[in-house]
């Protein structure tokens, strides 16, 4: 088997999220058994096993696991992987790799830039909503006061393949603050379906960005998350759903992971159609690293 590192959602090297990709004819033979220990090997939010190098039904196999359990869905994982698939199986500059995931097919289209895949765009499942929270649910898991949840909006479950529960926050400041109670933390996912949650605040580090994001996902082994794209696609929707920005599609960056070290960057792209509320999750992908599985 050969791997791969990536960096996803990085603006730069070892930044954004990151990412072990394994490839070859090793990875169709290994039990589920022995791709959660490779997971766990690695220990990185997630990690991806290719098990078919050729297409079926126009997309390529794929499987996630983080280090305690495998996902149908997750995303810098789907972009991480349609970047590894175009870079080494592919090996030309096409405009859509599909990933056949639990969830079902997801569409990548990759932008180009001199021969250079500069910017993976990915569409999520139609979002799903579901149990609503109070603030006083929730204050006491991020260590925060009531007061500094943004009452306006709901705390609401959201759901493009993996479900979140989505906090709204007033400022930066709150969120920069947040330290979970794991004790409280596992009490509340014990009776949810969704069992991470993402904080979002409308102030940011760097001016050209639109939100801040921390995403805390404990009970899957990933106390907090550099980069999530489905916690992101999940976001996405809500903005629309609640109409955040006005009513209008939403086209946004996010910025993640400065609080862990790890930098990140993701564009968002959101708005309503006949079938549903539409959602789009971009970013860029870095080859780190790559070796052979013995």
């Amino acid at each position: 088997m050969r791997f791969y590192i990536v960096d996803v959602f990085a603006e730069e090297r070892y930044a954004g999220n990151q990412l072990a990709v394994f490839t070859g004819d090793g990875v169709a033979r290994l039990s589920d058994g022995e791709m959660q220990k490779i997971a766990k090997e690695m220990n990185f939010s997630e990690t991806t096993f290719i098990t078919s190098n050729e297409a079926i039904n126009g997309g390529y196999n794929v499987r996630i696991f983080t280090p305690r359990q495998e996902l149908p869905f997750a995303g810098h994982p789907t972009l991480g992987t349609a970047f590894i698939l175009q870079q080494e199986i592919i090996k030309s500059s096409v405009e859509r790799v599909v990933l056949n995931l639990k969830v079902g097919q997801i569409p990548v289209t990759l932008n180009y830039a001199d021969d250079t895949v500069e910017w993976l765009w990915m569409q999520q499942k139609t979002p799903t909503f579901g149990q609503g929270f109070l603030p006083d649910m929730l204050a006491p898991v991020l260590n925060l006061d009531i007061s500094e949840i943004d009452s306006r909006y709901p705390i609401e479950e959201v759901s493009t393949g993996v479900p979140f529960i989505i906090v709204p926050l007033k400022s930066h400041a709150a969120l920069k603050r947040i330290k979970v109670n794991k004790d409280k933390y596992f009490e509340l996912v014990n009776n949810t379906n969704a069992k991470a949650i993402l904080v979002f605040c409308p102030e940011t580090n760097k001016p050209e960005n639109n939100l801040s994001v921390r995403m805390f996902a404990d009970y899957m082994g990933v106390p907090e998350d550099p980069a999530t794209g489905s916690a992101n696609g999940c976001l996405a929707g809500y903005l629309v759903e609640y109409n955040y920005f006005g009513e209008k599609p939403v086209d946004v960056r996010v910025e993640q992971g400065y609080e862990i070290g790890r930098p990140s960057l993701l564009l968002l792209k959101s708005q309503r159609s006949n079938t549903g509320i539409e959602v789009f999750v971009g970013g860029k992908s870095i080859m780190i690293a790559k070796g052979e599985f013995v």
